[in-house]
């Protein structure tokens, strides 16, 4: 059996789980997850006040509406790192229908490679590449939501420090915080806050809370509010001072991006010469440069180049991103 049979038979098999996945997450009705609701409350309700209880109110999302697979994906580990950036990202769909749609788009790129280049290492690597897609998406909607939280941070530390200082509890101050702003923070917060007035202990609500957003300087926040419940303090002075440090690493990643401009500038034209200066030689001269990829010398060299090319990038990349 040929190696596209193969991958032909495979890709099947996972565009009809994944086809199966969709239509499951489109019947998934409201009704049914009433019903979960109303028999995780009945449970609560028949349980004794513990800790541990609490859990039976937290949130609980299946990794696919398919029983077995859902069994197999809670076994493994890259399942729940992508079921972790689904959260974070707030994005639509189950992390099964990511994966199959991981393997789908791998699938895709391994039968490219084989009937359009007919070698095995370009269809590996057309398979990593397409199949890494659906992770870079999630990767990509959880750093936009995780930056736009991170630039509502001051302002909420602001107004709970104020808050504080005029009278009112934590409590108070979280609450003003999630009727003020807006989703990220205001969501996230309101989730925190629901968490503690169902009876679970601040510092886990906290843990719970860094566990959903992944922004380094709540770590601060979170950090000071554990650590003033234990031994005392002016919480409102602590968390002004932590708004205070969070503007002013604002603006030291401000002068870094202003510093690193030059080098990012300089990697991107850098990547971008070789394919311009292909283009302009292929315009002059088709013939010429018609050779790069009919001959056998020519695509070893193109392969070549474009794999020294993906190092270079790598490695200009790393350089000009700086963390603060």
């Amino acid at each position: 059996m040929s190696i596209a049979l193969i991958i032909t038979v495979v890709g099947t098999l996972v565009i009809f789980m994944l086809a199966m996945g969709v239509i499951s997450f489109i019947r998934a009705d409201r009704d049914d997850a009433d019903r979960k609701v109303k028999d995780r409350l009945r449970q609560f309700a028949m349980t004794e006040v513990e800790t541990q209880s609490f859990d039976l109110l937290l949130a609980q999302s299946s990794m696919s509406q398919v029983p077995w697979f859902n069994r197999m994906l809670s076994k493994m580990q890259i399942a729940s790192n992508i079921s972790r950036l689904i959260r974070q990202g707030k994005s639509k769909g189950t992390t099964g229908t990511y994966l199959l749609l991981c393997a789908l788009l791998g699938m895709i790129g391994a039968y490219v490679g084989i009937m359009v280049a007919d070698r095995l290492w370009i269809a590996v690597v057309l398979a990593g590449l397409l199949g890494y897609v659906p992770i870079l998406y999630l990767r990509k909607r959880k750093e936009s939501r995780m930056t736009a939280f991170h630039k509502q941070l001051p302002e909420v530390l602001d107004l709970m420090s104020r808050a504080l200082k005029a009278g009112h509890t934590f409590g108070g101050a979280m609450r003003m915080v999630s009727d003020e702003f807006d989703d990220p923070i205001g969501g996230e917060f309101r989730q925190t806050l629901d968490e503690i007035n169902f009876g679970m202990d601040v510092d886990r609500a906290l843990d719970n809370l860094l566990e959903r957003v992944d922004v380094a300087d709540l770590k601060f926040f979170a950090v000071s509010v554990n650590i003033q419940r234990e031994t005392g303090g002016n919480l409102a002075e602590i968390v002004s001072n932590i708004a205070r440090l969070v503007r002013e690493r604002f603006v030291l990643f401000g002068k870094v991006r202003v510093l690193s401009a030059e080098g990012r500038l300089s990697a991107l034209l850098l990547s971008a010469l070789p394919f311009i200066t292909a283009g302009i030689l292929y315009l002059i001269n088709p013939g010429y440069m018609s050779l790069m990829w009919t001959t056998e010398l020519g695509l070893n060299m193109s392969y070549g180049a474009l794999f020294g090319m993906t190092l270079g990038i790598i490695c200009m990349r790393r350089m000009v991103n700086i963390k603060v």
